[in-house]
């Protein structure tokens, strides 16, 4: 029986997770599961799951969680420095699904213990990723992506050598606005950017996904993991959302990974590797799909490609400063202060200042180097949200 943390245990991607290991009842040990505000589904989900330890990272929200675990026997707690306890505590597998920067902290005192870190935080490689890379090597631990298209890019690469990697595709659905004309994004309404058209995910990653940012993370994302040239990394849009990712090899060769659009089946590789299991997954009829399309991104009506090639270019400290402006401008978004467009108008402006005075392109030597202009970032760009306002 293997040990397990789920670190966003209340979101989609801790839906997916906890639904296998529900499956696979006797092969898993629930260690701690944490989430946010949903503490009902946090209790019931410890209760159900018989986990160790239930942390909720609102603090206010602790007394409740007591009351809802009384005389279960599950230890509750809450707050950052309990979401950081949670990841130190024994575990052969932590399953990194806590969405911001809030789960730099957390992931990277999972890789002390030495075990495997299941990677749905794609905040943690595109600010820190070469900290974190190292921090993994250090330990003696192993990462695993759990986004769809690093985990086909993962197994696609099983046995070849990275030397001989040409091109690495990822792909892109496009997301609610893809045939949208320009004007029209204009008016684009919170609702409307979190309908995403394949995937059953959360408000902020759907709407990132509308905006291409999910993308952008991306991008940085497979640089970083991969240990390619930023040049070697592209977007395509592919609406069917089939082929999550493409690898092309110097001899002209390229290798797909197809799969129904479905998280189970990213989170299950990380979960059992290097072995594969059966998964409740569906099967592609191929017949069915008949075809599959692709089409360029457009850079004009989604220019979060292009900031995130200049922050690739910029490197050192530009990823962290990327990500932080990128959630207060998501925020901004969401609480009605933004058109959506605005958002990467904000994320560029504050790089545009950070870059001018406070030295994006310096590299960090440790973590608290990243969270300094984490904060920085979100101080600049939450200015820059309320001078629009004015």
């Amino acid at each position: 029986m293997r040990r397990i943390t789920v670190l966003g245990a209340t979101g989609s991607i801790g839906d997916s997770t906890l639904d296998l290991i529900d499956r696979d009842r006797d092969a898993w040990q629930v260690v701690a599961l944490t989430g946010g505000r949903n503490v009902a589904l946090l209790a019931a989900r410890a209760r159900g799951f018989g986990a160790a330890l239930a942390v909720t990272a609102d603090p206010a929200r602790l007394g409740e969680l007591r009351e809802l675990l009384a005389g279960s026997g599950v230890e509750a707690a809450a707050g950052p420095a309990a979401l950081v306890e949670a990841a130190e505590r024994p575990a052969d597998v932590t399953v990194s699904a806590i969405v911001g920067a809030a789960g730099l902290a957390p992931g990277f005192r999972a890789l002390a213990q030495g075990g495997r870190l299941a990677l749905a935080n794609k905040e943690s490689l595109v600010a820190a990723g070469p900290l974190l890379m190292a921090e993994a090597a250090r330990h003696g631990a192993s990462i695993l992506p759990v986004d769809s298209e690093h985990s086909a890019v993962f197994q696609a690469l099983a046995g070849e050598d990275i030397a001989t990697v040409e091109r690495i595709v990822i792909t892109a659905s496009g997301g609610p606005f893809r045939n949208w004309p320009a004007e029209r994004l204009a008016t684009a309404t919170v609702a409307e950017a979190a309908a995403h058209p394949r995937w059953s995910m959360g408000q902020r990653i759907s709407i990132d996904s509308a905006s291409l940012f999910n993308k952008a993370l991306e991008l940085i994302e497979a640089r970083e993991f991969f240990g390619v040239a930023p040049e070697q990394v592209e977007v395509v849009v592919h609406p069917q959302s089939i082929i999550h990712a493409l690898v092309g090899f110097v001899d002209g060769a390229m290798m797909a990974h197809l799969g129904a659009p479905d998280m189970r089946h990213a989170i299950g590789y990380a979960l059992n590797w290097p072995v594969r299991r059966p998964l409740p997954v569906r099967r592609l009829d191929l017949v069915a799909l008949g075809a599959l399309a692709f089409e360029a991104p457009d850079p004009l009506r989604f220019p979060a490609l292009r900031l995130a090639r200049a922050v690739m270019a910029t490197g050192g400290l530009a990823g962290a400063a990327f990500n932080a402006a990128k959630e207060v401008a998501l925020d901004g978004f969401i609480a009605q202060r933004l058109r959506f467009p605005d958002m990467a108008a904000v994320v560029e402006a504050t790089l545009d200042r950070l870059s001018a005075d406070r030295g994006l392109t310096i590299a960090p030597s440790r973590l608290d180097d990243v969270l300094a202009m984490d904060h920085l970032a979100r101080q600049t760009a939450g200015a820059i949200v309320q001078a629009s306002r004015t």
